[in-house]
């Protein structure tokens, strides 16, 4: 998962890197906090979310740790009352969710109409930001053609731009144009994604999500199995938007799996979350009645797909 972090800097904002790694227990506990404790100022006991790294696997320890690590990168804050320790999103990282949240439950649903214009990003990066610059740009829906030629279909050229500058990359070239027709020698924009491979990916995730929709239909699935079941579809999903730009249905292949993909996420999730939820009850229940009684789900409307 890619977050975003305003930190301030020289009286500005200054966006930078807060990364997790897919499925690591930093970017389990942004989902549930994310899933389950939504827009919510009060501390969970450390207790309970190391109890619910626990379903995943996590030994205390690495849990622990976790949460360190997200403190440390400005996400959560600690507080103390007597003996007991917790933590809260800080307004940064309640951003962060919201942010992440409107980009993977938007994306899929894409209904504007495509220009034939590319947007295109001439950049040379040192070494150092490489690797975030990467991958924000793939964020935003580009993808290199050669080390510092970037594409989109999509207008959001000022925002690539801003992202760069913001990071100090000062040597940028900006500006939109369209492909000459396909012929011998010529490499079309679209061929700087790997359509195949993407194909292949959302036919596994569909698989994925189908069958654990089947089980919770079919009252197959314990709570703290739809905790993690719903979780790793969320970890799971939430790389997509960074490897799928969302091309115009003219580019991409016949019988493109995304829309189907995308149907069985929003059905799993939205079937598992109750049965999830109640774990997550259950947990916080053990360490802090009261609080349980706030645990919730995000309230955001996820349209089904765009076909």
């Amino acid at each position: 998962m890619l977050c975003q972090l305003k930190v301030a800097g020289k009286g500005e904002n200054v966006v930078q890197n807060a990364r997790t790694r897919q499925g690591s227990p930093p970017s389990i506990l942004l989902t549930l906090l994310g899933d389950y404790w939504w827009r919510r100022p009060e501390p969970l006991p450390s207790a309970a979310l190391v109890e619910l790294l626990g379903d995943f696997g996590v030994t205390t320890q690495a849990a622990r740790a976790a949460l360190s690590r997200l403190a440390s990168r400005g996400l959560v804050e600690q507080s103390r009352s007597g003996r007991r320790t917790g933590y809260a999103l800080t307004r940064a990282g309640a951003d962060v969710l919201d942010d992440g949240a409107r980009r993977i439950f938007g994306f899929g649903v894409r209904e504007e109409q495509w220009d034939g214009a590319w947007h295109i990003l001439g950049i040379t990066v040192g070494a150092a930001l490489r690797a975030s610059v990467h991958h924000r740009l793939r964020w935003l829906g580009f993808a290199p053609l050669n080390d510092g030629l970037w594409v989109s279909p999509w207008g959001r050229l000022e925002e690539a731009v801003a992202m760069l500058a913001d990071r100090g990359v000062r040597e940028v070239s900006a500006f939109r144009g369209t492909a000459l027709p396909s012929g011998p020698g010529l490499r079309p924009p679209e061929s700087a994604w790997s359509l195949e491979e993407l194909a292949d990916r959302y036919v596994a995730f569909t698989a994925q999500a189908e069958t654990a929709l089947g089980q919770t239909l079919a009252g197959e699935v314990a709570p703290s199995r739809a905790l993690v079941l719903r979780t790793e579809l969320m970890d799971s999903w939430r790389v997509f938007p960074a490897l799928d730009p969302e091309l115009p249905r003219e580019l991409l292949p016949g019988r493109w799996p995304g829309g189907r993909a995308r149907l069985a996420f929003v059905d799993a999730y939205t079937a598992l979350g109750r049965t999830a939820r109640l774990r997550v009850r259950e947990v916080v229940d053990r360490h802090d009645p009261e609080l349980a009684r706030l645990v919730t789900d995000r309230k955001d409307d996820h349209p089904r797909s765009r076909g």
